[in-house]
């Protein structure tokens, strides 16, 4: 049996940005667990999936998200090609409210 009370508790991390880049966001979910990281990330890409959601469906992802964001340490911007939409800008300065460290993917211009 494995003693993990000695190590440090990892680090949890929130996965924020548009779900149309379905594939950064596997790579990040990758990178950051191999890093040692707890990474919480979206249930699914309705954009890049092409899923249709109800505007109900859409209030809960973003309730269900900024509560992800609560239980995280920090959160990781999806910004490819330094995009970042309205939904990601807004969860940027509810993280920062909330003192928890936002990261970026891509350098931010």
């Amino acid at each position: 049996m494995n003693d993990f009370s000695q190590h440090n508790k990892p680090i949890v991390v929130t996965l924020c940005g548009s779900t149309k880049f379905k594939k950064q966001f596997r790579e990040a979910e990758a990178n950051l667990t191999l890093k040692g990281r707890i990474v919480l990330s979206l249930g699914f890409f309705e954009q890049s999936d092409n899923i249709e959601v109800t505007e109900e469906q859409v209030k809960l992802f973003e309730y269900l998200h900024y509560h992800k964001i609560d239980m995280s340490d920090e959160i990781f911007v999806i910004n490819v090609n330094g995009y970042i939409g309205e939904s990601t800008r807004r969860e940027i300065d509810y993280a920062t409210q909330q003192g928890k460290e936002v990261i970026y993917l891509e350098p931010i211009t």
